[in-house]
């Protein structure tokens, strides 16, 4: 115990339970817990899925936090000059937080521990959202892992990931400043909801952020759904997936959580899966580590090619086309559902990302950051290493590629993943009534069918916008030009 008070830096990591540094800094004294809505600019501001989501679990974090003791302070500004302003109004002798792992954070995080450093203020960072550090796993050569499955075998003959935290039993609240506590916000003060229009409804009614939520969705995930996990989690139309992915997002749960909290269920016979369904799942859990060994030696994943001959790919400039696409009106009923049920839900179906992300690329020709970006603001799982890491991955340009040749066919992925057409008829009723023969291709239909199901094409529901076999062609025209430069 120190004899001044201790602070804890919130940010992505917003539980109370496995977060390290909030244990080594509640075992310091009486505690600031502060989260500061960066408005800066050097870091990449949240989409508007996430900021309804970050909403919604700082609600649910603050009351956490109340339950325990504690208050959590809730600033907006630049973190660079409001956490030393922090630090110093509260006399904190000690602050921690979890590392980030962007190029921007990770410049604020060495310039924040060097200044308070200098001013007497012990830090420190701890790993509270990987499995491993980006550094820690290396090739035999001592370099970082290029391709997925080297690494991942890698990080599994290193054994088992340590066990999680619990959560601190108290937090001992230290005393706030008058004209600090005044300039304290609440949730509800940051704006972070969307109010006229207010769409955020169908997100409301999908999800329920925060830590409880998180330990709620694992569990029903493990009870129910991780039976069959490693072939159905590629079926769009039933809950195949653990869906935990926006929950890891803001760290209201850990990877370690999610891995221990598998094998206890597995080990008790309370989970049905099998051991394949389990190791395909710890391997999703992977290719997120995947992606932030990627960002921490890839700066500029989310804007620059990790493959450079990709600065020369010719893309088309399609704005209608992107815009269709954007909408969930490009003729193809697959593609169209995924982008309306991430408008609809802030979230898609992985295999659906897929395909709506290789029809973008390679059938419309079109720069993936413009998808990333689209993505980025939409999805309220929007990850800085996961969506560019897996943009690129479908362009080509990223690391361990899809082959430039993969193109995906919107009509034959959605026959052979959606072959009733549920996932289609939930997400563009306006094809409900339509046989399953025709539902991944109502532009075969008989003119007949179409009536008898309401259907119009080119008004009640839109003609392709390309055709596949011209799309697939051009692409693989350019690619293949791409290639021999």
């Amino acid at each position: 115990m120190t004899a001044r008070p201790a602070l804890f830096w919130f940010r992505d990591d917003l539980r109370l339970s496995d977060n390290p540094a909030l244990r080594a800094a509640s075992e310091h004294g009486p505690l600031t817990c502060v989260y500061i809505l960066d408005t800066s600019t050097e870091r990449r501001a949240l989409g508007g899925a996430a900021r309804w989501w970050l909403s919604r679990s700082l609600q649910a974090l603050s009351d956490a936090i109340a339950a325990k003791g504690g208050e959590l302070l809730i600033l907006r500004g630049d973190p660079a000059e409001l956490l030393p302003d922090v630090v110093e109004r509260t006399g904190s002798g000690y602050v921690a937080w979890n590392r980030r792992y962007d190029r921007a954070a990770i410049a604020l995080d060495k310039a924040l521990k060097a200044e308070l450093t200098e001013a007497g203020v012990a830090v420190e960072s701890f790993n509270a959202n990987l499995l491993n550090e980006p550094w820690q796993v290396k090739t035999k050569a001592d370099g970082p892992f290029k391709v997925f499955t080297p690494y991942w075998r890698a990080v599994r003959e290193s054994g088992e990931p340590s066990a999680p935290l619990p959560a601190p039993a108290r937090l001992s609240r230290a005393r706030l400043p008058a004209a600090l506590r005044e300039q304290t916000l609440t949730v509800a003060g940051l704006a972070l909801e969307p109010t006229t229009p207010d769409w955020a409804g169908g997100l409301r009614e999908a999800w329920t952020p925060g830590e409880d939520g998180a330990r709620d969705r694992l569990d029903t995930f493990l009870d129910e759904t991780i039976a069959g996990y490693r072939e159905a989690r590629d079926l769009p139309d039933r809950l195949s997936t653990s869906r935990l992915s926006p929950h890891l997002r803001f760290g209201e749960i850990s990877p370690r959580q999610i891995w221990h909290a598998t094998r206890a269920a597995e080990e008790a016979g309370r989970t049905p899966g099998s051991a394949s369904d389990v190791e395909k799942f710890f391997s999703e859990i992977g290719w997120r580590e995947f992606s932030y060994h990627l960002l921490f030696h890839n700066p500029e994943l989310a804007s620059v090619n990790y493959d450079r001959r990709f600065d020369a790919m010719s893309w088309e400039t399609d704005e209608a086309g992107l815009a269709a696409w954007q909408k969930g009106l490009t003729g193809y009923p697959i593609v169209d559902a995924g982008l309306r049920e991430l408008w609809q839900t802030g979230w898609m179906h992985n295999r659906v990302r897929m395909i709506t992300a290789s029809f973008l690329i390679k059938h419309l020709l079109t720069d993936w950051r413009a998808g990333e970006t689209w993505f980025w603001d939409t999805l309220v799982d929007a990850d800085p290493a996961n969506n560019p890491a897996s943009w690129q991955w479908v362009a080509g340009s990223g690391a361990d590629a899809a082959p430039y040749f993969r193109v995906f066919n919107p009509v034959t992925q959605g026959e052979k993943f959606d072959p009733k057409g549920a996932y289609v008829r939930r997400f563009v009723p306006e094809l409900a009534e339509l046989d399953d023969k025709f539902i991944h291709r109502p532009w075969d239909a008989p003119a007949g069918e179409l009536k008898k199901s309401g259907i119009l094409l080119g008004s009640d529901y839109p003609k392709p916008i390309i055709a596949l076999d011209f799309g697939r062609q051009r692409a693989l025209d350019a690619f293949a030009a791409l290639r021999s430069e």
